[in-house]
Parts: C-alpha cells; structure tokens; sequence
C-alpha cells in the first residue's frame, strides 16, 4: 500500500487529489496539509511512501520545506506546478532539490482532460514510490581531452525522463568546451525547456540551448528538444543540422526519444554516440538499438545511479547497451571511447 500526504493550500485541489488517489486499491491518503507546518508534524507521524507539494504556499513555500525535508527526511515528493515560465524556474529548482516529478496544476471546474490527468497522477505517485531519492552530489569534474580534435561529423545524443534533470546536468557539466555536439530528449512540457536550457547554459562550459530548427551541430553546443516537438538531425552538405518534427505522440511522448534516436542512427551511424539516461517507461530503448546496429556506441546509465530505471533497463533487455555505467562515468566513458576512434577528426 502506498501511503501517500498532500500538501497545498487549495482545500479544492486538496479535495481533488485525495478523490483521485483513495480510489485506488494500492494507495492510501495519510493525510492533506494546508500548509508547510501542518506537513512537517504528517510526514513525522505518518511516515508517507509519497508527497504531493504545492510550490506556492502561504507561510513557508513548497521549495523551502523541500530543502529542509530532503534533510532531514528523505522522501519521494511530486511537486505540483503551474506550466508558467515561473513555474517552470521553482519546479526546476525542486528538482535540483530532490523532488522526483512533477505535475500540472489541476484547472478546478474543468472536467474535459481529467481522466488524463487522473492517470497521470496515479502514474507518476506509482512511480514516485518505487524510485530513488536523488542525492545532492558534488558537482563532476570536467573530462580532460587532450588527444582528441572535436569535429564536427560527432555526435552525442541523450534521452531521459523521470530524473533526467539532473542527470542531464551532472553530464553535460562534465564536458569540456570542446565536446562533440550534443542532441538531447528530456521529456518535459512545453516553456520547461527553455528555463531548463538556459538553467545549463549559465553552469556549463558547453553552450547550451533549446533547439531552433535548422542549427549547424557544432563542437561545444547542446541542443534540446523543445518541449511540444520532436526533435531530429538530418545531413546538410557535409555537416548535421537539427529538424523539428511536428507528428503524433511516438512512445507515448512527444518529444520522444525514440524519434532523436532513430534519426540519428539514419543520418550519423557510426559517428554517433547514444545515451539514455533515468526514466518510466520504455522510449529511447529501440531507437537506441537502431544505434548501436547502424554502428554508433551506445550507453545506459546503470540501475544504481538511476532515479528510474524503467527506460535503460528496458534498452539493456533488448541488446541495445553496448555499456552500462553510473551516471558519474558517463562522460569518462564517452571520452576514452572518442579518444581511441576520434582521432584526427574534421573540423
């Protein structure tokens, strides 16, 4: 049974929540809190698998008592978010913090999508319940790369979901200025991805953006998959550019992994190198194996460094992985690899 503790000041969204959640066989409502106060004296005396946090909240807000809850009392926590640039800032900040996931603020009076939202709830708290807490770690140390030319025909590409922040940040802190150009999927919703890119641009060597359409894929850039459109590579010439692609939902996502992946083995091969990261679910996992069978070098976090390990552990069951390493040697690993076949790379 997973005990779960709401925590907002809306007692309608309150009211909300609990409906949902109690009418599942496998979980149970401890207990809802109007306030940060109210939380704390719950979570000592129910001890919940999962809580529910409002961001905004009178008194002591949702990113405040996360701090101070991580702490002291590690929990699986589920930040509810409105999907505002604002919003997206303090979400992005609670995932730094610790919290798991998130989830759009319900609209009180709307019933059109509420089925939807109702199983995304009970998705992620199911998922919440069963992850990893992440743990604040010191920040990596930047890969040195000394033998090898970064040219332009190399290619990272990395998909992640639940966890993926800050997974995505640890990496991509660890290149150097000179990294091939990387390619990334991060499921997130539209306005998330752009606070989320320039969040990385302002940490890391690398210069880091929300992909356009159309860019050259260059040395030193990363490139992220906006948050309502799939996003691809495709020849130009002699050099790769990025293409946005405005289809269906692939894998249940959109963006989708599986779409990056699959372009990138089609226009790259061999020259690509495939990651994927933590995550719920499988997407990622086939494109990957197109990867490694179009000759790319393909790599999966492994389940200990994981918040998730839905999404590697689903690419490794098919063959996909040619390597499994936790998250802290991914870029070591990327790097021994390009220092043994970039060699003399084009500029």
């Amino acid at each position: 049974m997973i005990k779960v503790l709401i925590v907002d000041d809306s007692a309608l969204i309150r009211s909300l929540l609990k409906e949902i959640i109690s009418k599942e066989p496998d979980m149970m409502v401890v207990g809802t809190a109007p306030d940060a106060y109210a939380a704390r004296d719950m979570v000592n005396r129910f001890t919940p698998d999962v809580i529910t946090l409002d961001i905004e909240m009178p008194k002591v807000d949702g990113i405040t008592f996360l701090d101070k809850l991580m702490k002291a009392r590690p929990t699986p926590v589920l930040m509810i978010s409105t999907l505002t640039a604002k919003g997206a800032d303090a979400t992005l900040k609670c995932l730094e913090l610790g919290a798991i996931d998130y989830i759009e603020k319900p609209k009180i009076g709307v019933t059109e999508g509420i089925e939807a939202y109702r199983q995304i709830i009970l998705e992620k708290v199911r998922t919440a319940a069963v992850s990893k807490v992440a743990r604040r770690t010191s920040t990596p140390a930047t890969v040195k790369q000394q033998s090898i030319i970064s040219g332009t025909e190399k290619i990272i590409a990395v998909g992640a979901s639940t966890g993926g922040t800050e997974a995505i940040k640890a990496f991509l802190l660890a290149l150097p200025a000179n990294a091939p150009a990387v390619v990334i999927t991060q499921h997130m919703p539209p306005g998330f991805t752009r606070s989320f890119a320039e969040r990385l641009n302002n940490l890391c060597k690398v210069n880091v953006s929300e992909a356009k359409g159309g860019e050259r894929l260059l040395p030193g850039y990363v490139y992220i998959a906006p948050g309502d459109i799939h996003l691809g590579i495709e020849k130009s010439g002699a050099d790769y550019r990025t293409v946005l692609i405005d289809g269906d939902r692939v894998s249940g996502h959109k963006p989708s992994v599986d779409v990056l992946f699959q372009t990138v083995s089609k226009t790259a091969g061999k020259n690509a190198i495939g990651i994927i990261m933590t995550g719920m679910g499988k997407d990622g996992a086939a494109g990957l194996y197109d990867m490694r069978q179009s000759g790319a070098y393909t790599i999966a976090q492994d389940e200990s460094s994981c918040v998730v390990f839905g999404m590697p552990g689903e690419a490794i069951k098919l063959g996909a992985a040619m390597t499994v390493c936790h998250l802290d040697n991914i870029a070591k690993t990327v790097f021994d690899y390009l220092n043994v076949t970039g060699s003399g790379s084009r500029l």
